[in-house]
């Protein structure tokens, strides 16, 4: 069988973590009952965006992993015996932090973990402060419902790291992600950043043969430091097929769980037309290895 059902959970976050646990575990309950075998969440969902300011106090929001959110997502995996992706704010050691997806087996168990490799340092997304990053690699997770190509947000915009993670066998590529607008930016302005958005990641579904799967946060959320500041988080989370079409997509406004099949034979049959592997001439690209050719 090369079918999957896959949930894609798109929610809201506020500053409690309990709260916000609670509601992701009803939202993959409920994924659960629809049939899903997969299901993604978004972006360090245990909380609110914190990277808006630079915060030493905020490091207290990190954890071990092993810990005390993979126990609770862990037994909840296996409890329904889905493949669970999460996100979480990992306390490797002092002074040492990731941006960390975590993958769990069905049986509860962690089948692997992927630390956010691009780190980003923009207005808003001070992400340099906290993330170190990652040190494992363009490795996909093998799984009982295949082989997952899981990166971070900022990584999305990175042709070389699909590629990367098509190159070592992954079926499905996945993107937790949270990103939205500053709602100063003029409406053609925001149009212009999230067609983007939507389209580089259909371009390495495209690039590589794979399904994407693409899931957000939504919502405003206030910075921690001026409450008339934030940011306008767009949902928007999408699944989109080897030839990049749009399998399913959600609203930029509302929580929600879009649930879809993926068939992963298609790859095959769509990388049989679209050769795009066999043609690479990989005797030229050298100079990628180069930040800049002057």
């Amino acid at each position: 069988m090369t079918k999957r059902v896959v949930a894609l959970i798109q929610q809201r976050c506020g500053s409690n973590r309990d709260e916000n646990l609670a509601k992701t575990t009803r939202m993959i309950r409920q994924a659960a009952s629809s049939g899903a075998q997969l299901v993604v969440l978004q972006e360090l969902h245990t909380s609110t965006y914190f990277c808006q300011v630079e915060s030493p106090a905020l490091f207290d929001l990190a954890e071990p992993i092993p810990g005390p959110s993979t126990e609770l997502l862990g037994n909840l995996a296996g409890e329904l015996g889905v493949v669970l992706v999460a996100s979480l704010f990992e306390r490797r050691a002092a002074g040492l932090y990731h941006n960390t997806a975590v993958v769990f087996e069905k049986d509860g168990s962690i089948a692997g973990i992927y630390r956010k490799m691009h780190i980003p340092d923009d207005p808003g997304f001070y992400e340099k402060f906290y993330f170190t990053p990652g040190d494992l690699g363009f490795n996909p997770v093998k799984t009982s419902v295949g082989t997952l190509g899981v990166l971070v947000c900022w990584d999305q915009w990175y042709p070389e790291a699909a590629r990367l993670m098509a190159l070592a066998g992954a079926d499905l590529l996945i993107y937790p992600t949270a990103i939205g607008w500053d709602r100063d930016d003029t409406e053609e302005e925001q149009q212009r950043q999230y067609g983007a958005w939507v389209t580089v990641q259909r371009g390495h579904a495209v690039a590589n043969g794979l399904p994407v799967l693409a899931v957000n946060r939504v919502g405003f959320e206030s910075s921690p430091q001026q409450r008339d500041l934030g940011i306008q988080f767009w949902g928007g989370s999408f699944a989109a097929g080897p030839q990049g079409e749009i399998l399913a997509e959600a609203s930029q406004e509302n929580e929600e769980i879009i649930v879809m099949e993926i068939d992963l034979a298609r790859s095959e049959k769509v990388r049989r037309i679209w050769p795009f592997l066999r043609d690479r001439r990989i005797d030229e690209y050298g100079e990628l290895l180069k930040r800049y050719r002057d």
